[in-house]
């Protein structure tokens, strides 16, 4: 066999792995991006509660107009957010003021009897759990992501072919308040 075939043949693999490298980290990235959109999509739908619960918590507590206007606020500009980052930081603040709207229903027994109201924070309940559900999905694809770009041999690859590290769906300061311990007492 002369020395040609075999230079051919060693290109041909390294040119085969270089394809199945590039395939898998495609796969990976493509996977990533659809589980930012799934929660995307979750996010949408507590974008769309949000006004029905203001205006049923308005009805009840119309001097509470501070708190209504943080949620309105925050719900403008988590709906403007961009990128992984940014939607983190936004949808943080946006949870901190509906955390303060629930916590209203507390103080006006009315409200927190109202059926509509009730049914409003099921299904913000149910978002949420949804949210978090979607949540870990996207950070276990950026996961495998970001270890597919790092791992040889792809990680010869990747920085050629433009794949760079992505961003976790980071919970912030609300971080805290999933990792606590519930505590029960009697």
């Amino acid at each position: 066999m002369s020395t040609g075939w075999i230079v051919l043949g060693v290109i041909v693999v390294l040119v085969l792995f270089a394809f199945g490298a590039y395939n898998r980290l495609v796969a990976l990235s493509q996977r990533v991006g659809q589980a930012f959109a799934d929660i995307d999509v979750q996010l949408k739908q507590r974008h769309d509660l949000i006004p029905n619960l203001v205006e049923t918590v308005k009805g009840y507590a119309a001097h509470e107009r501070g708190t209504l206007d943080d949620v309105i606020k925050a719900r403008n500009s988590a709906m403007s957010a961009q990128g992984p980052a940014q939607v983190s930081a936004a949808e943080n603040q946006l949870s901190g003021a509906l955390g303060r709207l629930i916590a209203l229903s507390e103080a006006y027994p009315d409200l927190k009897a109202n059926a509509n109201f009730q049914q409003l924070a099921s299904e913000l309940s149910d978002l949420e759990n949804k949210i978090a559900a979607s949540r870990r999905f996207f950070n276990n694809a950026v996961q495998e992501y970001n270890t597919g770009i790092q791992q040889m041999p792809a990680a010869l690859f990747a920085g050629m072919f433009g794949f760079t590290r992505k961003e976790f769906f980071d919970l912030g300061a609300s971080r805290t308040e999933v990792e606590a311990t519930p505590q029960v007492k009697f």
